[in-house]
């Protein structure tokens, strides 16, 4: 990994959401440089599924080497942003970087994105960013070398981007509008703004508590990657290094990392490209490209393959069984599941009384089409496996509206009991 060459030691890094994930792998970069650091997060007390607080961050970032100011802070609220931003400049008499870390998340469409969602995204990716860098601007520019770095994605006009989370992809769009401006705007201050972006899914106490499962580990990398990637874009002398849109592997490589064994869980891992890169819809491509072919062969199949397969026939049969006008009116969805070795299942949650058929009617439209193989159909509808954990890991496929699926996951919840 990149080393600590102490070239941040006695400077004070201001980083938002760093009481765990990529923020605090961050933090610990720096501490290892002997940097003061300042935790703006929300999390003071325990929360009951993901670990640490702002003070057991802090307590470990000090035992790395680097001094710690934790600071409770809801980055919307401009009045707790001046504060923890003045305490820090009370304590080590000014600020040399931001980490524009902090961030939240909701892949949902327009019509499933509730207004409560949509304020919290913008609040924290583009109102917190904006507010810390805004306050923070001031003392940068008595810095020496002074740095902000936003955890976002490179700008893309490409609609792929917003079709399925319109909002979400606005609110990271607009950290990293923030770069583009802020990066022509305090070039006069020798100011760098860049942002930095993962080229795979990053493994974190979040993504466990969502899909944990040692597949879902096997396909991401380490945050340390981030953090290292970090290091070397804020460790940059260069007055000139700024307004760029760096992702991560590509920062190592240039800072000659030819070995990314280090940052994986398991050898020979089959990563999964994160959003917003080209690298994605390749991938992506690639493998609907492949069921493609797979569901041209498996059309002619006929329902004795699904007999032939007793846990496949009884899940199917326990699905059909819950099939109620209440499950109707609470989904209101059409859905596809192309079963690799069958072929097209077709679920209706949204006609009448609803229904399920064995195949699917030629040129029907549904809302969401699962790509996936029988054994990982009935894992999920037997609640062995979560949908979500399936789809980190490649098992399973999305087309169509993401937000219309996680609704059938959330229903699907209820009726446990029952399959």
């Amino acid at each position: 990994m990149i080393p600590n060459v102490g070239k941040l030691a006695g400077k004070t890094v201001f980083i938002t959401g760093a009481s765990r994930g990529i923020g605090k792998a961050i933090a610990e970069k720096c501490a290892k440089d002997g940097a003061n650091i300042v935790i703006a997060a929300k999390t003071a007390t325990p929360h009951p599924k993901l670990p640490g607080t702002i003070y057991t961050a802090a307590e470990e970032l000090e035992q790395l080497g680097g001094k710690c100011l934790p600071c409770e802070v809801d980055i919307r609220d401009e009045k707790q942003v001046k504060q923890a931003i003045d305490s820090a400049v009370s304590k080590f008499g000014g600020i040399d970087i931001l980490v524009n870390n902090a961030s939240a998340i909701s892949l949902t469409n327009t019509e499933a994105t509730e207004m409560k969602r949509f304020d919290l995204m913008f609040g924290v990716n583009v109102r917190g960013t904006f507010l810390c860098s805004k306050y923070c601007i001031p003392h940068l520019k008595r810095a020496k070398n002074p740095k902000i770095l936003n955890i976002s994605p490179p700008l893309s006009l490409n609609p792929v981007w917003f079709k399925d989370h319109c909002a979400y992809t606005m609110s990271k769009f607009g950290m990293s509008m923030c770069v583009l401006g802020m990066a022509d705007e305090l070039k006069g201050d020798h100011i760098c703004v860049n942002a930095l972006w993962p080229k795979t899914a990053i493994y974190t106490a979040a993504m466990e508590m969502l899909a944990g499962s040692k597949e879902v580990m096997a396909r991401c990398r380490k945050p340390e990657v981030m953090s290292d990637a970090a290091y070397v874009i804020l460790t940059n002398d260069s007055p000139d290094n700024t307004g760029h849109f760096y992702v991560d592997e590509n920062v190592l490589k240039d800072a000659n990392i030819t070995n990314f064994d280090k940052y994986n869980f398991v050898e020979n891992p089959s990563l999964m490209p994160d959003f917003f890169l080209e690298e994605y819809l390749n991938d992506k491509h690639a493998f609907q490209i492949s069921n493609a072919d797979k569901k041209v062969e498996s059309e002619n199949k006929s329902e004795d393959l699904i007999k032939s397969n007793p846990e496949l026939a009884r899940t199917l049969d326990a699905l059909r069984q819950i099939i109620t006008k209440d499950v109707v009116d609470a989904v209101g969805s059409v859905y596809v599941f192309q079963i690799e070795e069958y072929g097209s299942i077709l679920l209706d949650l949204k006609n009448e009384s609803g229904s399920l058929l064995l195949q699917a009617p030629d040129g029907l439209t549904p809302d969401s089409t699962f790509i996936l193989n029988a054994e990982t159909f009935v894992q999920m509808f037997n609640r062995q496996l979560a949908p979500a954990a399936a789809f980190m890991t490649g098992r399973l496929e999305i087309d169509g509206d993401f937000a219309k699926a996680m609704k059938l996951e959330k229903a699907m919840k209820g009726l446990k009991s029952n399959l």
